[in-house]
C-alpha cells in the first residue's frame, strides 16, 4: 500500500467524521467523504478548500452510490450509522439497514488488498458482572437493538482479512458537528442550562472517551495496521469507567450549582452497566491524550454558544 493510502469515510460529515476527516488531512491522506447529510450539517465547510477533500453526497446503503468510491481507495472507515439506542428504536429498519448491512456489504466487496476500520460500541457487552472489566474476550451480550446491529457488524467486518474494529466507549466533547444526546454531552449540557437532572438507575456505569482521542484512534490503527489487524479494540479512558451519580460529582468538580436528583422510581430506557479494560489498544501504543476534565472545561464553553435541540439525534 502506497505510504499515504486514499481513504473513503462513509458518515464523514458526523459528529465523529468531522472531527477525523481534518486530521486525515493534516496526515497528507486523499479523502472522499459520503454522506446523506440527513441532520443538515455543514460541518465540513472550514476544509472545503483542501484540494486532497471530496465530498460525495449519497447513502451508504446504496451500492450506485459505493462501489464506484470503494475502487478508487485504499482504505475504508465505515463511520455512517444510527448511533444510540434511542435513535435505533425510533427507525429499527434504519439501525438494521445502515449499521449492519451497510457494512456486511463493504465487507462482500471489497477488494482483500484493502483496509477497513470500523467503530463499534462497547454498549455490545450490556451488562457486565459488578467489578469485573469487559475485555476484549468477554462475551458480547448487546440488550438494545443499537448494540446488537453493531455487533453483527463486527462479525461481518472482521471476517474478512484485513480489518481493525475499535469497541467504543460512550464518546464526549466538542465537535463541529455537534452531538447533545451523548451522556456526559447531555448532562454537561443540562448543567449550564438547567443546573439540575434526574437521574434513573444512577449507579449504572459505563466508560467514556473524547471524540479526538476516537480520531486519533482510527490514525494509530492506520499507521500499526499490520500488527493490530484482525483484531477488536476497546477504546476508553481507563480511569473513567464512571456511574450516573460518579460523572455528575465531577462535573459539579467544575459547576457546583449543579444538582442533579436521583428518582427513587422509575427506569432507564439504555439498561448498560458494565466497566471496561483498555489495556489491550494501550498495548499497541495508544494512550488517550484527553480527559474527562478536558472534555467538560470545553463542553462548557461550547455550550455558551450552542443552546439549540437540532445538535440532537433524538
Amino acid at each position: 500500500m502506497s505510504e499515504k493510502p486514499s481513504i473513503l469515510v462513509t458518515g464523514g460529515a458526523g459528529y465523529l467524521g468531522s472531527t477525523l476527516v481534518p486530521m486525515l488531512l493534516a496526515e497528507g491522506h486523499r479523502v472522499t467523504v459520503l454522506d446523506s447529510f440527513m441532520f443538515q450539517q455543514a460541518s465540513l465547510n472550514h476544509i472545503c478548500a483542501d484540494p486532497n477533500l471530496d465530498i460525495q453526497r449519497g447513502d451508504t446503503r446504496d451500492e450506485r452510490a459505493v462501489l464506484p468510491l470503494l475502487e478508487k481507495h485504499d482504505i475504508v472507515i465505515p463511520l455512517a450509522a444510527l448511533v444510540g439506542a434511542p435513535l435505533c428504536a425510533r427507525d429499527a429498519v434504519g439501525a438494521e439497514t445502515i449499521n449492519r448491512d451497510a457494512i456486511r456489504m463493504l465487507a462482500d466487496k471489497m477488494s482483500r488488498d484493502q483496509w477497513m476500520l470500523t467503530p463499534i460500541t462497547n454498549s455490545g457487552y450490556g451488562v457486565g458482572e459488578a467489578g469485573k472489566f469487559c475485555t476484549e474476550e468477554t462475551p458480547m451480550r448487546p440488550i438494545s437493538l443499537y448494540g446488537r446491529t453493531k455487533v453483527e457488524a463486527e462479525i461481518a467486518a472482521l471476517g474478512r482479512e484485513n480489518a481493525i474494529n475499535f469497541r467504543l466507549a460512550t464518546v464526549f466533547g466538542m465537535s463541529p458537528r455537534m452531538r447533545l444526546d451523548l451522556l456526559v454531552n447531555d448532562f454537561v449540557y443540562r448543567a449550564v442550562n438547567d443546573r439540575t437532572i434526574v437521574l434513573f438507575e444512577a449507579h449504572f456505569k459505563r466508560n467514556f472517551i473524547h471524540v479526538r482521542d476516537v480520531a486519533r484512534a482510527f490514525l494509530h490503527g492506520i499507521s500499526n495496521f499490520e500488527s493490530m489487524k484482525g483484531e477488536p479494540y476497546n477504546v476508553g479512558l481507563s480511569d473513567a469507567n464512571l456511574s450516573k451519580a460518579e460523572l455528575c460529582s465531577v462535573i459539579r468538580q467544575h459547576l457546583p450549582n449543579f444538582m442533579p436528583l436521583e428518582a427513587e422510581v422509575g427506569e432507564d430506557p439504555d439498561k448498560r452497566d458494565y466497566i471496561v479494560s483498555i489495556e489491550k489498544v494501550e498495548a499497541t501504543g495508544f494512550k488517550p491524550a484527553y480527559s474527562l476534565d478536558d472534555g467538560i472545561r470545553e463542553l462548557i464553553k461550547g455550550y455558551r454558544m450552542i443552546n439549540d435541540s437540532r445538535y440532537s439525534n433524538v
